[in-house]
C-alpha cells in the first residue's frame, strides 16, 4: 500500500509505457475497462526491441521512464512490457513511489485451457530466459508441455506497423507451424505487440489454437489496485483523450494508435536519458 497524500492524486493519469508499439494493446484494454481514467502513454521506441538488448539496459530504460512519468503527475505505472516486467520490475517497484503493474505471459490461463496438454508461447529471448517466466512454468505448467519460441523480428514488423505482409505471415508460420504439428490447441501471446498480429495468426492457425491474450486481466489488476489505493477517479469527471509520447519521431505510433484504436492523437517527441542513453544520443533519429 502506498500513502498518497495529494489529495488530486485520483484526477492524475495512470502512466503506461512500452518499448514500443505493443503497449498499446493494454491502453486499449485498459480504456475499456476504465472509461473515467486519463492515461500517459510512453513508448522508448528509440530503443526498441527490448528483446534484444541486455538486462541492464533494461532495466536502467524502464526506470528512467518510471521516474519521467512521475515527474507528470502519474499516480499509477503500468509496465505493458513483458519483457521490461521480466527483467526488472522488482527493481524498479523499489525505486518508484508510485503502484506499479506488471505484465507476464499467460501460462496459467493456458495450462487451465489446454485439453491437448500441449501450448505454445511466443515471447522475446529476453523474457523466455528470465527467472520470472521459468518460475511461471515451474508454478503453473503442471502436465502441460510449453513449446516456447523466441518471436524474432515480430516486434520490429509491428513497429513498423506490418501486420499482414507475405514476408510477416511467412515468418508466423515457420513459428506456429511446429507447435501445431506438436499437437498445440492453445497459443499464449508473451509480448504486448502480438495481439497486433491476431489476424495473421488467426489464419495460419484457423481454430486449432485458442489465444491467450492478458491485456484483459492486466485493466482489472489496474482497476483493483486503484481502489485498494484511493486512487479511482471520480466517476462523471471529463476525461482527456491519451496523451502520447515517444522517445522517437512518433509517427508509427500515431499511425498504430488511428489504426488499431481509432484514436487521432498527437505524438510528442521526449529525451529520456538514461546511464547508458547519453543525451546526444537520444537525439538522434
Amino acid at each position: 500500500m502506498h500513502d498518497v497524500s495529494d489529495l488530486t492524486a485520483p484526477h492524475a493519469p495512470i502512466g503506461v509505457f512500452d518499448s514500443g508499439l505493443g503497449g498499446l494493446s493494454v491502453l486499449r484494454a485498459v480504456r475499456a475497462q476504465l472509461p473515467g481514467e486519463s492515461i500517459v502513454y510512453v513508448a522508448d521506441s528509440l530503443y526498441a526491441p527490448y528483446g534484444e538488448r541486455d538486462d541492464a539496459f533494461i532495466a536502467e530504460r524502464t526506470l528512467a521512464i518510471g521516474q519521467w512519468l512521475v515527474t507528470q503527475g502519474a499516480k499509477m505505472l503500468v509496465v505493458a512490457c513483458n519483457t521490461a516486467t521480466a527483467q526488472s520490475i522488482a527493481m524498479v517497484r523499489e525505486r518508484l513511489s508510485i503502484p506499479l503493474i506488471g505484465v507476464e505471459p499467460g501460462i496459467k490461463p493456458a495450462a487451465s485451457q489446454s485439453k491437448s496438454r500441449v501450448a505454445g508461447v511466443l515471447a522475446t529471448q529476453v523474457t523466455l530466459r528470465s527467472a520470472r517466466f521459468q518460475s511461471l512454468l515451474e508454478r503453473y505448467a503442471a502436465d502441460c508441455r510449453f513449446i516456447c519460441q523466441p518471436g524474432h523480428g515480430l516486434v520490429q514488423a509491428i513497429e513498423r506497423c506490418d501486420v499482414g505482409s507475405a514476408e510477416l505471415r511467412a515468418l508466423l508460420r515457420s513459428y506456429l507451424q511446429p507447435m501445431l504439428d506438436a499437437g498445440a490447441d492453445t497459443l499464449v501471446l508473451g509480448c504486448t505487440h502480438y495481439p497486433f498480429l491476431d489476424a495473421a495468426i488467426r489464419d495460419i492457425v484457423g481454430e486449432r489454437m485458442a489465444l491467450i491474450d492478458t491485456s484483459v486481466a492486466i485493466a482489472r489488476q489496474v482497476e483493483r489496485v486503484l481502489d485498494q489505493n484511493g486512487l479511482r477517479a471520480a466517476s462523471g469527471a471529463s476525461v482527456d483523450l491519451p496523451r502520447f509520447y515517444s522517445t522517437s519521431d512518433g509517427a508509427h505510433l500515431q499511425q498504430l494508435a488511428a489504426t488499431l484504436l481509432h484514436l487521432d492523437a498527437a505524438v510528442e517527441r521526449v529525451v529520456i536519458p538514461s546511464p547508458s542513453t547519453a543525451a546526444p544520443d537520444s537525439e538522434a533519429a
